[in-house]
């Protein structure tokens, strides 16, 4: 709490506000992903959930960036934990390609709810390393600055997954280009980690590693729709 009081004391040097602008700024442009998994994961709510679940689902998503501001770039330095991160985030694109269950249960409503928010978390986590790394970059060890900055951009990602949802009811293909967008992430996310890259790196260097970056995310992108369709079709079938 002291350290928050001391940041925000700042507030009135012109380098406070500097900061936060580079905040605001690097948090809308890196969370077009996070606004497409938000609206994806909420589009299947009742419509008086929607905007909560947005809200709380974004809520969520900046709660875990300012709790792995100082772990995340860390951890992820370590073998095999993007490539664990990389396969959630596949299993998460496909899950959210899948029609809700409708079992008409009152409780189903809140269920699905925080099934959304989950997913959303859950998502966020893999996605958010470049996010993280930015904002505290910007922040340069100002607790307070990284609080109020990503404060101020919840309405920015918040308007956005909105949008994004509301496209989705007229533009229903955008889920699919949605998942296909996550698995292209998913499979980035995959060939960046260290077990991966420093071995591409080693046999053909930074050209090698972009070639297998740029093919493993097409591949990935392109498995997870034809998994969702082939699931969806699965359901289909048992359901006649």
């Amino acid at each position: 709490m002291n350290g928050l009081l001391a940041g925000l004391s700042d507030y009135t040097q012109p380098h406070f506000w500097v900061a936060v602008v580079q905040i605001i700024w690097i948090n809308v442009l890196l969370s077009g992903d996070n606004a497409i998994v938000i609206a994806l994961a909420c589009r299947n709510l009742p419509p008086r959930q929607r905007l909560g679940g947005i809200v709380l689902g974004t809520l969520v998503a900046l709660a875990m960036r300012l709790v792995f501001a100082s772990i995340v770039s860390t951890l992820m330095l370590f073998p095999y934990i993007k490539i664990v991160g990389g396969l959630a985030l596949l299993w998460i694109a496909v899950k959210l390609l899948l029609p809700e269950q409708n079992g008409g249960h009152a409780a189903q409503s809140s269920d699905n709810l925080w099934r959304a928010v989950k997913l959303i978390a859950l998502a966020d986590i893999v996605m958010s390393l470049d996010n993280v790394i930015a904002v505290a970059a910007a922040a340069n060890g100002n607790t307070a600055l990284l609080v109020f900055g990503l404060g101020i951009s919840i309405p920015a990602i918040v308007a956005g997954a909105t949008i994004v949802m509301a496209m989705l009811n007229y533009f229903p293909f955008l889920l699919w280009a949605g998942a296909g967008l996550l698995g292209w992430v998913a499979g980035d996310v995959i060939t960046t980690d260290p077990a991966i890259a420093d071995q591409a790196d080693a046999l053909g260097g930074e050209s090698a590693l972009e070639k297998i970056r740029v093919g493993a995310s097409a591949v990935c992108a392109a498995g997870t729709m034809l998994a969702g369709y082939w699931i969806r079709s699965r359901q289909r079938e048992e359901t006649a």
